[in-house]
């Protein structure tokens, strides 16, 4: 084997050779740099006191490659180097992760193509607002293709300083976007430890509770260069629920005690579609025990089908099933007189339409998961034309409840009697599909753990949480028309009964202003009422047929009328799914208010920073469409004194609106093992700030509890 000084004098022989290859290669492919900086600033303006980021972006000709921070066996690390006005500071490097180049016998670190650099500048409060400055910087780096050259380019930047709050550049937000993606992660709940064992060095990765998603590879790429083998493979093997890194070191290596550096799963450290690389620091030494395996695992499979289970009968409760309460309701009534045999398969038959919807979302989104979506419990609601059909949909069954027409019911002639029948099979299992599509906007305690839980298990994991939340929400429907006894209290029929239905209709038209209200914030006000003539046709269409194609008449008659009411309601709602998408537009974000709790959009960027620095943080993960949050909003937030103490302590607030799909938001749920809104958030700040997670029902009370932690 080489030994280490026979190795490190052929690096010194490559590199010389290399440096003494630039005056070819100033012959052979010009003087100019095949490497170009631009400065992009992500603002239009800077604010005094404020701070912003600047991309140095670097384009590399076609072949030719530059340095990471560690170039790996050979080569120059990448350098900007700032020039910038009296009062203005720049940050450290930000490196996005790189690419492994072999180049037989050596492995160098680097870019191609374009690479964005960003930098953090802060400006200082003694910058005077209405004047102009200039924001330049150069860049060093070593170009290489056949042959290597060093190069530097540089460039220059202007902008305004004003005092309101700078607004960023729209031509760069996918930029910086892209950019912070290829970041690797800071702040994480995976366990790292680092060992020794002869020649290998062993990194051990202990993965939160959630994820169980397969390592295919994972590369590391240390930050201080020279002691591990770069050329080497690199192994990744599971033991008993943890993840174990085999990574030969060079001969005769000094290895630091602290390893530090990056490692890179191209399958994403929170699921698919996820951050690639994760910043890692570990102290060289004893190597973490395996993640416990096996019957740990088996309980929190048994602990997560309980949770589901008690998650779906409390769901019963929360305000968004509530309004379909009342078909279930009705359904209860009209059945209590039944025989005894009949309303236990009415039970049965909902509680499979409960289960069947249950199973075909859980299908959806393990399929759209496994596609890189983000998603959660809920998705289908932050798409406008979901919101649409199901507005229209439950305005038809208020529509039934008035009396406008009628479901599932004949008519006589005789003696112009109406007289209705039997509820079928089909309104129940319809009933129990319409509650779980309503259900969804709500998560119920001990709901969110378990989904979030389920969604990260294997997809049979998940379809038996799934079922179990299903049969935990119709568990006492089921309850009910099983049991005879408690039936024969139920009032025989009579007036009484029009008059619930009737009443129940409101609540029905309750839940389309509802949803009516979160189609406004998602699509605007030109889309609800383009929603709202639709419903009007809609119910004209209804009256109808209600009006003449009732069994009273003539068969000519009913024909004609049903004709005309299906072209009334197909053709406006066909018109309003085809063409929604032209009214909608991106409503303004409200501005958070003085006087109660001064909200901020939510930035990972911007939690991260305050997390590390020792600040309080709070987010909050909401949405419109999810009521139990909007209920959570008016009863604990709402609250002066909850108000005054978010002030007082100076807690930065972060409001996380998952009202329309968002990837970040989906993504820093998955953190916290959840896919699913209301989810609260708290960061108590000082050294040791690891966030506490709040109940999914909160109260003025349990958020002043949780902000004592507070210091």
């Amino acid at each position: 084997m080489m030994s280490r000084k026979r190795h490190s004098f052929l690096l010194v022989f490559i590199f010389l050779i290399t440096m003494a290859s630039q005056a070819l290669a100033q012959v052979n492919f010009g003087g100019e740099p095949h490497t170009k900086l631009k400065l992009i600033p992500e603002v239009t303006s800077v604010q005094p006191g404020g701070s912003f980021w600047v991309a140095a972006r670097l384009s590399m000709e076609e072949g030719w490659h530059i340095y990471w921070r560690n170039p790996g066996d050979t080569g120059l690390e990448t350098e900007i180097v700032w020039d910038l006005p009296e009062g203005f500071k720049a940050g450290e490097l930000q490196w996005p992760y790189p690419e492994k180049i072999i180049e037989d016998p050596l492995v160098v670190y680097g870019f191609h193509d374009v690479i964005y650099l960003l930098t953090r500048i802060d400006v200082d409060k003694s910058v005077k607002p209405g004047k102009t400055v200039e924001i330049k910087a150069k860049a060093n780096f070593l170009e290489c293709a056949e042959v290597c050259i060093p190069g530097e380019g540089a460039d220059a930047v202007t902008l305004p300083v004003k005092a309101e709050p700078p607004r960023p550049d729209t031509r760069w937000v996918e930029v910086f976007a892209e950019a912070r993606s290829k970041l690797p992660l800071k702040a994480t709940d995976w366990q790292i430890s680092a060992s020794r064992k002869a020649n290998e060095l062993l990194i051990r990765l202990n993965p939160p509770q959630w994820f169980t998603f397969p390592f295919k590879e994972v590369t590391f790429f240390p930050y201080k260069m020279g002691f591990i083998d770069n050329i080497a493979p690199q192994k990744i093997v599971k033991e008993n629920g943890s993840y174990l890194l085999k990574i030969k070191l060079a001969d005769n290596a000094e290895v630091p005690s602290e390893i530090e550096g990056i490692l890179v799963n191209e399958d994403g450290w929170r699921g698919p579609g996820s951050e690639k690389s994760l910043e890692i620091k570990a102290v060289l030494g004893e190597a973490l025990a395996p993640a416990a395996g096996g019957g740990g695992k088996l309980s929190s499979v048994w602990l997560a089908i309980l949770f589901s289970f008690l998650g779906g009968i409390i769901l019963n409760l929360m305000p968004c099933v509530l309004p379909v309460l009342s078909i279930k309701i009705m359904g209860i009534i009209n059945q209590a007189h039944d025989e005894h045999t009949e309303p236990w398969k009415h039970g049965a038959v909902f509680t499979l339409g409960v289960l069947v919807s249950f199973l075909v979302l859980a299908g959806i989104l393990l399929i759209l998961k496994a596609g890189g979506a983000q998603l959660g419990w809920g998705f289908q609601l932050q798409e406008p034309l979901f919101l649409t059909f199901l507005a229209a949909f439950m305005f038809v069954f208020g529509l039934s409840m008035f009396g406008v027409f009628e479901i599932g019911t004949s008519l006589t002639t005789v003696e112009g009697k109406v007289q209705p029948k039997r509820s079928g099979f089909a309104a129940s299992f319809v009933s129990g599909i319409l509650a779980t599509i309503v259900a969804t906007p709500c998560t119920a305690p001990f709901m969110g753990s378990a989904l979030g839980f389920a969604l990260a298990q294997p997809a049979w994991v998940s379809l038996i949480v799934f079922t179990f939340l299903g049969l935990g929400m119709a568990f006492p429907f089921m309850l009910i028309s099983s049991i005879p006894a408690l039936l024969r209290y139920i009032p025989k029929p009579g007036r009484w009964m029009e008059s619930l239905k009737q009443f129940m209709g409101f609540l029905l038209v309750a839940t389309v202003i509802w949803l009516l209200w979160v189609l406004g914030i998602q699509a605007g006000a030109t889309a609800v009422i383009i929603v709202l003539f639709d419903l009007l046709i809609t119910a004209l269409g209804a009256w109808v047929y209600g009006r003449w194609g009732n069994l009273a008449m003539p068969p000519k008659t009913r024909r004609t009328a049903m004709v005309i009411a299906l072209i009334l309601v197909l053709g406006s709602n066909g018109y309003v799914f085809a063409n929604l998408d032209q009214y909608a537009v991106t409503p303004q974000a409200e501005a958070a208010s003085s006087e109660g709790i001064p909200w901020q959009e939510f930035s990972q960027e911007k939690v991260d920073e305050l997390v590390a620095a020792g600040k309080p943080v709070f987010i909050d993960f909401t949405a419109a469409w999810c009521l139990s949050c909007q209920v959570n909003d008016r009863v604990a937030f709402s609250d002066e004194t909850v108000q005054k103490t978010f002030r007082n302590k100076k807690i930065t607030a972060f409001k996380a609106d998952w009202t329309s799909r968002d990837e970040h938001i989906a993504q820093a749920l998955a953190k916290f093992g959840r896919n699913s809104v209301p989810l609260y958030v708290l960061y108590p700040g000082g050294n040791k700030n690891e966030p506490m997670l709040l109940p999914e029902i909160i109260t003025p009370g349990i958020v002043l509890d949780a902000l004592e932690l507070v210091k």
